[in-house]
């Protein structure tokens, strides 16, 4: 079954107060996904300002937009987890660190909440695409301008580090000249994971704007190919096992949209058994499958990460600590809870553990629920034609597009993520989670 998309006859000229609008949401996401560019270049203080012009610009254009969501249409398990995130101020163990972190969890989704109500389909894939063009291409061209003109490792501008010449920790710099040495580069994010990640988001994008024609085709596949080669520059391990669950994901999608819905049940067997088997194999063949990742059985320390989050966890199992969004590192028990080469670590490299660690069972239910609940919203857009009718009639010839896929595609990338980074619950991610969540709400593309 092939992908079926009606050519783009005209490109519309969006009115100037969306323009703005597509324009500040390209910032936001930008900001959201590449922090670590602000907070290396023009420090922590720079990144704050700008994230506070990202919170008063969000909550600008929903006054002014005034969109419309009726109490039903807000996922319940999202304000659900947030209400959780704030109240757990009262037991928290960090109170003041909790306050703060609950803030910058309703920031963010407030940002999320922007792109979800404020902004149409389309106009969140063109607002990602040009945040992921601005990654990409100011990415290459810092590494090739370290490898050609710097030609050593270079620290953030700004820095506090106090390490003896020669002695300080790889992962503190925000390029080390790898570009041509064959090893990871990291962009302007400073981390090849990250922008490993960015890349394969990157890809999903791209991809859908070529298939739906809403590109330049020429332009579109040089962005692509950028995309391609950028990702094998990292060479994340966590990134590309999320592309070949993207991947996968994709391929029952295409099968879903094969058949009516009604003789859906093999697919859905058969999705099933894949999780079980894929299961058992990781549990079986787990130091093989870390071998042809280039990973060590522990996954870099994960394991040992892990082991500590859960003994914390189950001391107060129910609630947690109280939530936090980024670890503290200068409060119990945060304080050199992981260190690796130096390195001290400020989250659980696992966003399910995270929760249960910071609020609880409770909390990590309502986690999953959320979790679950946006990806089955998201399998049934993508896969579902689009009714014809306000009585919601479904004729045969109504074509798929391309963009139905986007949410499923992306929720699909976050969750294989999720099980070794727990960057669902901060930044971009979080925020993706909310728009993706809020957004399936209220309906299909």
């Amino acid at each position: 079954m092939a992908l079926q998309s009606a050519p783009v006859t005209a490109t519309r000229t969006a009115p100037s107060g969306q323009g703005w609008m597509l324009a500040f949401a390209g910032f936001t996401f930008f900001t959201l996904f590449a922090g670590d560019f602000w907070r290396d270049s023009i420090s922590w203080t720079g990144w704050l300002i700008v994230v506070l012009l990202c919170l008063a610009g969000s909550i600008a254009f929903l006054v002014r937009t005034k969109p419309r969501l009726p109490p039903r249409k807000w996922p319940k398990t999202l304000v659900l987890f947030l209400l959780l995130c704030v109240v757990s101020i009262a037991w928290s163990s960090y109170r003041l660190e909790t306050v703060l972190g609950a803030i910058a969890q309703l920031a963010t989704a407030t940002a999320g909440v922007f792109f979800a109500l404020c902004l149409s389909w389309e106009q969140v894939l063109r607002a990602l695409g040009a945040a992921f063009r601005w990654i990409i291409g100011l990415s290459l061209l810092f590494e090739l301008f370290v490898s050609v003109v710097i030609r050593h490792h270079v620290l953030p501008i700004f820095t506090t580090y106090q390490y003896p010449p020669g002695k300080l920790p790889d992962a503190f710099y925000w390029s080390r000249d790898l570009l041509f040495h064959g090893g990871k580069i990291q962009g302007i994010v400073g981390n090849s994971d990250i922008l490993g990640m960015i890349t394969l988001f990157a890809l999903i994008v791209f991809g859908i704007q070529l298939a739906d024609r809403t590109v330049n085709r020429t332009a579109g596949i040089v962005w692509l190919v950028l995309a391609a080669v950028t990702f094998l520059l990292t060479r994340s391990s966590t990134v590309i096992v999320a592309l070949l669950a993207t991947a996968l994901v994709l391929l029952f999608a295409w099968w879903g949209r094969s058949v009516p819905q009604s003789r859906r049940v093999p697919i859905y067997a058969t999705g099933a058994a894949v999780i079980v088997v894929g299961v058992a194999s990781i549990t079986l063949f787990w130091s093989s499958i870390a071998g042809l990742l280039g990973k060590s059985a522990d996954l870099t320390g994960r394991t040992d990460i892990w082991a500590k989050v859960i003994d914390l966890a189950q001391q107060k199992p129910a609630l947690g600590w109280g939530w936090v969004s980024y670890w503290a590192p200068w409060v119990e028990p945060f304080k050199g809870l992981a260190i690796r080469h130096k390195v001290e670590y400020l989250q659980a490299h696992n966003a399910y553990l995270d929760v249960w660690l910071q609020i609880g069972i409770v909390g990590l239910v309502i986690f999953i629920l959320l979790v679950l609940a946006t990806f089955g919203r998201a399998w049934f857009i993508a896969v579902d034609r689009s009714p014809l009718d306000a009585r919601g009639t479904v004729a045969e010839n109504v074509p798929y597009t391309a963009l139905t896929l986007l949410p499923l595609l992306v929720m699909a990338a976050m969750i294989a993520q999720s099980f070794a980074e727990s960057r669902m619950l901060i930044e971009a991610g979080f925020a993706l989670l909310v728009l993706l969540s809020v957004k399936t709400k209220l309906g299909r593309p």
